[in-house]
Protein backbone atom coordinates (compact mmCIF):
# COMPACT_ATOMS: atom_id res chain seq x y z
CA UNK A 1 0.00 0.00 0.00
CA UNK A 2 2.84 2.40 0.83
CA UNK A 3 4.50 1.86 -2.54
CA UNK A 4 1.19 2.45 -4.38
CA UNK A 5 0.75 5.71 -2.50
CA UNK A 6 4.27 6.90 -3.27
CA UNK A 7 4.00 5.94 -6.94
CA UNK A 8 0.69 7.84 -7.15
CA UNK A 9 2.40 10.93 -5.75
CA UNK A 10 5.14 10.61 -8.35
CA UNK A 11 2.66 10.43 -11.21
CA UNK A 12 0.61 13.30 -9.77
CA UNK A 13 3.80 15.35 -9.62
CA UNK A 14 4.17 14.85 -13.36
CA UNK A 15 0.60 15.98 -13.92
CA UNK A 16 1.12 19.13 -11.83
CA UNK A 17 4.39 20.09 -13.54
CA UNK A 18 4.20 23.32 -15.56
CA UNK A 19 6.65 25.11 -17.81
CA UNK A 20 8.87 27.34 -15.71
CA UNK A 21 10.10 29.59 -18.50
CA UNK A 22 9.12 32.39 -20.87
CA UNK A 23 12.52 32.49 -22.54
CA UNK A 24 12.64 32.92 -26.33
CA UNK A 25 15.89 30.92 -26.19
CA UNK A 26 13.76 27.83 -25.55
CA UNK A 27 12.79 28.10 -29.22
CA UNK A 28 16.02 26.23 -29.90
CA UNK A 29 16.80 22.57 -29.27
CA UNK A 30 15.04 20.70 -26.48
CA UNK A 31 14.54 23.90 -24.49
CA UNK A 32 15.96 25.12 -21.20
CA UNK A 33 17.77 22.29 -19.43
CA UNK A 34 16.73 21.65 -15.83
CA UNK A 35 19.08 21.80 -12.86
CA UNK A 36 20.55 18.49 -11.70
CA UNK A 37 20.14 18.78 -7.97
CA UNK A 38 17.38 19.42 -5.45
CA UNK A 39 16.85 22.59 -3.39
CA UNK A 40 19.92 22.13 -1.15
CA UNK A 41 22.20 21.63 -4.18
CA UNK A 42 20.74 24.60 -6.04
CA UNK A 43 21.56 26.88 -3.11
CA UNK A 44 25.20 25.78 -3.51
CA UNK A 45 25.54 26.81 -7.15
CA UNK A 46 24.28 23.45 -8.38
CA UNK A 47 27.25 21.38 -7.17
CA UNK A 48 26.28 17.75 -6.68
CA UNK A 49 28.67 15.19 -8.16
CA UNK A 50 30.80 14.77 -5.00
CA UNK A 51 28.17 15.51 -2.33
CA UNK A 52 27.36 12.75 0.18
CA UNK A 53 24.69 13.66 2.71
CA UNK A 54 22.71 11.16 4.76
CA UNK A 55 19.95 13.75 5.27
CA UNK A 56 19.34 14.64 1.59
CA UNK A 57 18.88 12.87 -1.75
CA UNK A 58 21.50 13.51 -4.44
CA UNK A 59 20.11 12.03 -7.65
CA UNK A 60 22.86 13.71 -9.71
CA UNK A 61 25.30 10.96 -8.63
CA UNK A 62 23.68 7.59 -7.82
CA UNK A 63 26.82 6.48 -5.97
CA UNK A 64 25.74 8.86 -3.18
CA UNK A 65 22.74 6.65 -2.30
CA UNK A 66 24.97 4.52 -0.05
CA UNK A 67 25.29 7.49 2.34
CA UNK A 68 21.71 7.06 3.57
CA UNK A 69 21.30 5.91 7.16
CA UNK A 70 20.21 2.29 7.61
CA UNK A 71 17.08 3.31 9.59
CA UNK A 72 16.07 6.23 7.42
CA UNK A 73 13.46 6.78 4.73
CA UNK A 74 13.86 10.13 2.88
CA UNK A 75 11.08 11.78 0.88
CA UNK A 76 11.88 15.03 -0.96
CA UNK A 77 9.82 17.42 -3.10
CA UNK A 78 10.18 20.95 -4.38
CA UNK A 79 8.52 23.82 -6.25
CA UNK A 80 10.09 26.77 -8.05
CA UNK A 81 8.84 30.35 -8.43
CA UNK A 82 10.52 32.42 -11.14
CA UNK A 83 10.51 36.06 -12.22
CA UNK A 84 12.09 36.99 -15.57
CA UNK A 85 13.17 40.27 -17.09
CA UNK A 86 13.91 40.11 -20.83
CA UNK A 87 15.43 42.85 -22.98
CA UNK A 88 17.00 43.23 -26.43
CA UNK A 89 18.13 46.80 -25.80
CA UNK A 90 14.93 48.47 -26.98
CA UNK A 91 12.06 46.28 -25.80
CA UNK A 92 11.64 44.99 -22.25
CA UNK A 93 9.27 42.35 -20.90
CA UNK A 94 8.59 40.86 -17.47
CA UNK A 95 7.14 37.40 -16.81
CA UNK A 96 6.29 35.26 -13.79
CA UNK A 97 6.18 31.45 -13.68
CA UNK A 98 5.84 28.63 -11.21
CA UNK A 99 6.27 24.87 -11.43
CA UNK A 100 6.08 21.72 -9.37
CA UNK A 101 9.71 20.77 -9.78
CA UNK A 102 10.76 17.38 -8.47
CA UNK A 103 9.81 14.59 -6.14
CA UNK A 104 12.03 11.73 -4.97
CA UNK A 105 12.57 9.18 -2.23
CA UNK A 106 15.48 7.12 -0.90
CA UNK A 107 16.09 4.27 1.54
CA UNK A 108 18.73 1.69 2.34
CA UNK A 109 18.13 -1.82 0.95
CA UNK A 110 21.17 -3.41 2.63
CA UNK A 111 24.21 -2.26 4.64
CA UNK A 112 26.02 -1.91 1.31
CA UNK A 113 23.19 -0.66 -0.94
CA UNK A 114 20.82 2.32 -1.24
CA UNK A 115 17.78 2.74 -3.50
CA UNK A 116 16.19 5.90 -4.90
CA UNK A 117 13.12 6.62 -7.02
CA UNK A 118 11.99 9.96 -8.37
CA UNK A 119 10.41 12.22 -10.95
CA UNK A 120 12.58 15.05 -12.35
CA UNK A 121 12.31 17.65 -15.11
CA UNK A 122 14.76 17.34 -18.02
CA UNK A 123 13.93 20.42 -20.12
CA UNK A 124 11.29 23.14 -20.46
CA UNK A 125 9.95 24.97 -23.51
CA UNK A 126 7.76 28.05 -23.16
CA UNK A 127 7.79 31.20 -25.30
CA UNK A 128 5.58 33.50 -27.37
CA UNK A 129 6.83 36.51 -29.32
CA UNK A 130 6.40 38.14 -32.71
CA UNK A 131 7.98 40.51 -35.20
CA UNK A 132 6.44 42.89 -37.72
CA UNK A 133 8.19 43.45 -41.03
CA UNK A 134 7.30 46.48 -43.17
CA UNK A 135 7.41 46.61 -46.98
CA UNK A 136 8.63 50.07 -48.05
CA UNK A 137 7.42 49.52 -51.62
CA UNK A 138 3.93 48.21 -50.83
CA UNK A 139 2.61 48.85 -47.32
CA UNK A 140 -0.18 46.28 -47.85
CA UNK A 141 2.48 43.55 -47.86
CA UNK A 142 3.57 44.30 -44.28
CA UNK A 143 3.38 41.08 -42.31
CA UNK A 144 3.52 39.85 -38.72
CA UNK A 145 5.31 36.62 -37.80
CA UNK A 146 4.47 35.02 -34.46
CA UNK A 147 6.51 32.28 -32.75
CA UNK A 148 5.00 30.13 -30.01
CA UNK A 149 6.20 27.00 -28.22
CA UNK A 150 5.35 24.92 -25.17
CA UNK A 151 6.08 21.58 -23.56
CA UNK A 152 9.15 19.85 -22.21
CA UNK A 153 10.70 16.54 -21.24
CA UNK A 154 10.46 14.69 -17.91
CA UNK A 155 12.19 11.68 -16.47
CA UNK A 156 11.18 9.09 -13.89
CA UNK A 157 14.16 7.18 -12.54
CA UNK A 158 15.00 4.16 -10.47
CA UNK A 159 18.50 4.20 -9.04
CA UNK A 160 20.74 2.09 -6.86
CA UNK A 161 24.09 2.71 -5.17
CA UNK A 162 26.48 0.01 -3.96
CA UNK A 163 29.39 0.24 -1.56
CA UNK A 164 32.27 -1.73 -3.09
CA UNK A 165 34.82 -0.95 -0.39
CA UNK A 166 34.63 1.14 2.76
CA UNK A 167 35.40 4.38 0.90
CA UNK A 168 34.31 3.50 -2.65
CA UNK A 169 30.73 3.50 -3.94
CA UNK A 170 29.26 3.07 -7.41
CA UNK A 171 25.72 3.53 -8.67
CA UNK A 172 23.38 3.80 -11.63
CA UNK A 173 20.12 5.54 -12.50
CA UNK A 174 17.87 4.10 -15.19
CA UNK A 175 15.32 6.66 -16.38
CA UNK A 176 12.30 6.68 -18.63
CA UNK A 177 12.39 9.95 -20.57
CA UNK A 178 9.22 11.31 -22.15
CA UNK A 179 7.40 14.48 -23.14
CA UNK A 180 5.89 16.57 -25.89
CA UNK A 181 7.22 19.75 -27.48
CA UNK A 182 5.04 21.87 -29.78
CA UNK A 183 6.31 24.80 -31.86
CA UNK A 184 4.22 26.99 -34.15
CA UNK A 185 5.23 29.73 -36.60
CA UNK A 186 2.40 31.91 -37.96
CA UNK A 187 2.44 34.63 -40.61
CA UNK A 188 -0.40 37.08 -41.26
CA UNK A 189 -0.98 40.16 -43.45
CA UNK A 190 -3.33 42.54 -41.66
CA UNK A 191 -3.64 45.08 -44.50
CA UNK A 192 -3.87 42.70 -47.44
CA UNK A 193 -6.76 40.27 -47.38
CA UNK A 194 -5.67 38.84 -50.73
CA UNK A 195 -2.70 37.13 -49.08
CA UNK A 196 -3.86 34.24 -46.93
CA UNK A 197 -2.38 33.76 -43.44
CA UNK A 198 -0.09 30.78 -43.01
CA UNK A 199 1.04 28.69 -40.05
CA UNK A 200 3.38 25.74 -39.56
CA UNK A 201 3.28 23.59 -36.40
CA UNK A 202 5.87 20.98 -35.45
CA UNK A 203 4.78 18.53 -32.73
CA UNK A 204 7.33 16.14 -31.27
CA UNK A 205 6.45 13.26 -28.95
CA UNK A 206 9.51 11.67 -27.32
CA UNK A 207 9.66 8.37 -25.44
CA UNK A 208 13.15 7.12 -24.67
CA UNK A 209 15.58 6.35 -21.83
CA UNK A 210 18.60 7.69 -19.93
CA UNK A 211 21.35 5.87 -18.05
CA UNK A 212 23.54 7.65 -15.47
CA UNK A 213 26.59 5.89 -14.02
CA UNK A 214 28.33 7.29 -10.96
CA UNK A 215 31.36 6.74 -8.73
CA UNK A 216 32.36 8.36 -5.45
CA UNK A 217 35.54 7.87 -3.43
CA UNK A 218 35.98 9.36 0.05
CA UNK A 219 39.32 9.73 1.83
CA UNK A 220 39.51 10.50 5.56
CA UNK A 221 42.67 12.54 6.18
CA UNK A 222 42.07 12.80 9.92
CA UNK A 223 39.20 12.84 12.38
CA UNK A 224 37.99 16.24 11.17
CA UNK A 225 39.12 16.36 7.54
CA UNK A 226 37.81 14.35 4.61
CA UNK A 227 37.48 14.75 0.85
CA UNK A 228 35.23 13.09 -1.72
CA UNK A 229 35.76 12.80 -5.47
CA UNK A 230 32.77 12.06 -7.70
CA UNK A 231 32.43 11.17 -11.39
CA UNK A 232 29.21 10.77 -13.40
CA UNK A 233 28.90 9.46 -16.97
CA UNK A 234 25.80 9.52 -19.18
CA UNK A 235 26.10 7.97 -22.67
CA UNK A 236 24.50 9.93 -25.51
CA UNK A 237 22.10 8.42 -28.01
CA UNK A 238 19.25 9.19 -30.40
CA UNK A 239 15.76 9.57 -28.93
CA UNK A 240 12.75 7.56 -30.01
CA UNK A 241 10.21 10.07 -31.31
CA UNK A 242 7.11 10.70 -33.37
CA UNK A 243 7.22 14.00 -35.25
CA UNK A 244 4.25 15.58 -37.01
CA UNK A 245 4.28 18.72 -39.18
CA UNK A 246 0.98 20.52 -39.77
CA UNK A 247 0.60 23.44 -42.17
CA UNK A 248 -2.48 25.64 -42.48
CA UNK A 249 -3.26 28.22 -45.17
CA UNK A 250 -6.16 30.60 -44.52
CA UNK A 251 -8.43 30.92 -41.49
CA UNK A 252 -12.00 30.24 -40.39
CA UNK A 253 -13.41 33.40 -42.03
CA UNK A 254 -11.60 33.06 -45.36
CA UNK A 255 -11.58 29.28 -45.53
CA UNK A 256 -8.49 27.22 -44.94
CA UNK A 257 -6.49 24.21 -46.07
CA UNK A 258 -4.78 21.93 -43.55
CA UNK A 259 -2.05 19.45 -44.39
CA UNK A 260 -0.70 17.06 -41.73
CA UNK A 261 2.14 14.63 -42.27
CA UNK A 262 4.40 12.49 -40.15
CA UNK A 263 8.08 12.94 -40.77
CA UNK A 264 11.23 11.03 -39.88
CA UNK A 265 13.44 13.23 -37.70
CA UNK A 266 16.48 12.57 -35.54
CA UNK A 267 16.80 14.01 -32.05
CA UNK A 268 19.76 13.28 -29.79
CA UNK A 269 21.03 13.81 -26.28
CA UNK A 270 24.75 14.20 -25.61
CA UNK A 271 27.38 12.12 -23.95
CA UNK A 272 27.84 13.78 -20.56
CA UNK A 273 30.78 13.65 -18.16
CA UNK A 274 30.71 15.28 -14.74
CA UNK A 275 33.55 15.70 -12.23
CA UNK A 276 33.21 16.89 -8.66
CA UNK A 277 35.31 17.29 -5.55
CA UNK A 278 34.11 18.12 -2.04
CA UNK A 279 36.03 18.90 1.15
CA UNK A 280 34.37 18.57 4.55
CA UNK A 281 35.68 19.86 7.86
CA UNK A 282 34.37 18.42 11.12
CA UNK A 283 30.95 17.65 9.61
CA UNK A 284 30.19 21.39 9.72
CA UNK A 285 31.78 23.00 6.65
CA UNK A 286 31.49 21.60 3.13
CA UNK A 287 33.15 23.20 0.09
CA UNK A 288 32.58 21.68 -3.34
CA UNK A 289 33.34 22.27 -7.04
CA UNK A 290 31.86 20.68 -10.17
CA UNK A 291 32.78 20.55 -13.85
CA UNK A 292 30.17 19.39 -16.38
CA UNK A 293 31.00 18.57 -20.02
CA UNK A 294 28.26 17.78 -22.54
CA UNK A 295 29.09 16.83 -26.13
CA UNK A 296 26.02 18.34 -27.80
CA UNK A 297 27.87 18.95 -31.08
CA UNK A 298 27.55 15.22 -31.82
CA UNK A 299 23.76 15.32 -31.30
CA UNK A 300 21.13 16.40 -33.80
CA UNK A 301 17.86 18.30 -33.70
CA UNK A 302 15.24 17.67 -36.40
CA UNK A 303 17.99 15.80 -38.29
CA UNK A 304 20.14 18.96 -38.23
CA UNK A 305 23.61 17.93 -37.05
CA UNK A 306 24.78 21.55 -36.67
CA UNK A 307 22.02 22.74 -34.34
CA UNK A 308 24.11 22.45 -31.16
CA UNK A 309 27.50 23.30 -29.72
CA UNK A 310 29.24 21.67 -26.75
CA UNK A 311 28.21 22.79 -23.27
CA UNK A 312 30.45 23.38 -20.26
CA UNK A 313 29.35 24.30 -16.75
CA UNK A 314 31.54 25.17 -13.76
CA UNK A 315 29.99 25.44 -10.30
CA UNK A 316 31.28 26.28 -6.82
CA UNK A 317 29.39 25.97 -3.56
CA UNK A 318 29.66 25.81 0.20
CA UNK A 319 27.51 24.81 3.16
CA UNK A 320 28.06 25.77 6.81
CA UNK A 321 26.42 23.90 9.68
CA UNK A 322 27.26 25.92 12.84
CA UNK A 323 26.91 23.33 15.60
CA UNK A 324 25.22 19.92 15.23
CA UNK A 325 25.29 19.57 19.03
CA UNK A 326 24.05 23.10 19.77
CA UNK A 327 20.87 23.82 21.70
CA UNK A 328 19.67 26.91 19.83
CA UNK A 329 17.62 26.68 16.64
CA UNK A 330 20.07 28.83 14.63
CA UNK A 331 22.94 26.48 15.43
CA UNK A 332 21.12 23.78 13.43
CA UNK A 333 20.34 25.93 10.38
CA UNK A 334 22.44 25.06 7.33
CA UNK A 335 23.75 28.13 5.47
CA UNK A 336 24.54 27.72 1.76
CA UNK A 337 26.07 29.84 -0.99
CA UNK A 338 27.35 29.24 -4.52
CA UNK A 339 27.97 30.45 -8.07
CA UNK A 340 28.14 28.95 -11.55
CA UNK A 341 29.02 29.73 -15.17
CA UNK A 342 27.91 27.88 -18.28
CA UNK A 343 27.73 28.30 -22.03
CA UNK A 344 24.38 26.93 -23.29
CA UNK A 345 24.19 24.30 -25.99
CA UNK A 346 21.97 25.93 -28.64
CA UNK A 347 23.01 27.87 -31.71
CA UNK A 348 21.30 31.09 -32.83
CA UNK A 349 21.90 32.17 -36.43
CA UNK A 350 24.70 29.65 -36.65
CA UNK A 351 26.66 30.81 -33.56
CA UNK A 352 26.55 30.07 -29.85
CA UNK A 353 23.54 31.92 -28.51
CA UNK A 354 24.50 33.13 -25.04
CA UNK A 355 26.59 32.83 -21.91
CA UNK A 356 24.97 32.13 -18.56
CA UNK A 357 26.12 32.78 -15.02
CA UNK A 358 24.42 32.86 -11.66
CA UNK A 359 24.75 33.40 -7.93
CA UNK A 360 22.89 31.35 -5.35
CA UNK A 361 22.20 31.29 -1.63
CA UNK A 362 19.86 29.52 0.74
CA UNK A 363 19.11 27.87 4.04
CA UNK A 364 18.30 24.44 5.35
CA UNK A 365 15.74 25.06 8.10
CA UNK A 366 15.26 22.13 10.48
CA UNK A 367 11.72 21.13 11.40
CA UNK A 368 11.64 21.00 15.24
CA UNK A 369 11.71 17.59 16.90
CA UNK A 370 12.41 15.81 13.60
CA UNK A 371 15.36 15.16 11.30
CA UNK A 372 13.47 16.81 8.41
CA UNK A 373 14.30 20.09 6.67
CA UNK A 374 12.70 22.89 4.70
CA UNK A 375 15.27 23.91 2.07
CA UNK A 376 15.10 27.40 0.59
CA UNK A 377 17.28 28.46 -2.32
CA UNK A 378 17.41 31.74 -4.23
CA UNK A 379 19.11 32.01 -7.61
CA UNK A 380 19.95 35.03 -9.73
CA UNK A 381 20.70 33.92 -13.29
CA UNK A 382 21.97 36.18 -16.07
CA UNK A 383 21.70 34.96 -19.68
CA UNK A 384 23.74 37.28 -21.90
CA UNK A 385 23.42 37.18 -25.68
CA UNK A 386 26.68 36.66 -27.56
CA UNK A 387 25.80 39.35 -30.11
CA UNK A 388 24.40 42.85 -29.67
CA UNK A 389 21.04 41.99 -31.25
CA UNK A 390 20.56 38.85 -29.12
CA UNK A 391 18.32 38.83 -26.10
CA UNK A 392 19.51 39.33 -22.51
CA UNK A 393 17.62 37.76 -19.62
CA UNK A 394 17.69 38.27 -15.85
CA UNK A 395 15.93 35.56 -13.85
CA UNK A 396 15.27 35.33 -10.13
CA UNK A 397 14.29 31.84 -8.97
CA UNK A 398 13.07 30.77 -5.56
CA UNK A 399 13.01 27.04 -4.91
CA UNK A 400 11.22 25.67 -1.86
CA UNK A 401 11.94 22.04 -1.01
CA UNK A 402 10.80 19.86 1.87
CA UNK A 403 12.88 16.85 2.89
CA UNK A 404 11.12 14.39 5.19
CA UNK A 405 13.76 12.33 6.95
CA UNK A 406 12.07 9.69 9.07
CA UNK A 407 13.29 6.69 11.05
CA UNK A 408 11.12 3.89 9.69
CA UNK A 409 13.21 0.74 9.68
CA UNK A 410 13.70 -0.15 13.31
CA UNK A 411 12.03 -2.46 15.77
CA UNK A 412 9.92 -0.75 18.42
CA UNK A 413 10.15 -2.11 21.97
CA UNK A 414 6.93 -2.43 23.94
CA UNK A 415 7.12 -2.75 27.71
Amino acid sequence: MLWLLLLSLLMCGGAWAQNNTNSPYTRYGLGQLADYGSANSRAMGGVAFALRDRFHINSANPASYTAVDSLTFIFDGGVTLQKDNLSNGTIKMNANNSSFDYISMQFRAAPWAGISLGLLPFSNVGYQFGTTMDDEVNADNANTVTYQGEGGLHRIYLGAGFKIFKNLSVGANISYLWGQISRTTSESFASNSAILPFSRAVDVDIKSYLIDLGVQYTHQFSKKHQATVGVVFTPGHDLNNTTTITTQTGNSSLGYTINTRDTVATFGIPTTLGFGVAYQYDGRLTVSADLLLQQWSNSSYMSNEEAYCNRTKIALGAEYFPNPMGRSYLSHVKYRIGAFYSNPYYRVQGVRGADEYGFTAGFGLPIPRTRSYVNLSAQFVRTEGKQANFLNENSFRLCVGVTFNERWFFKRKVD
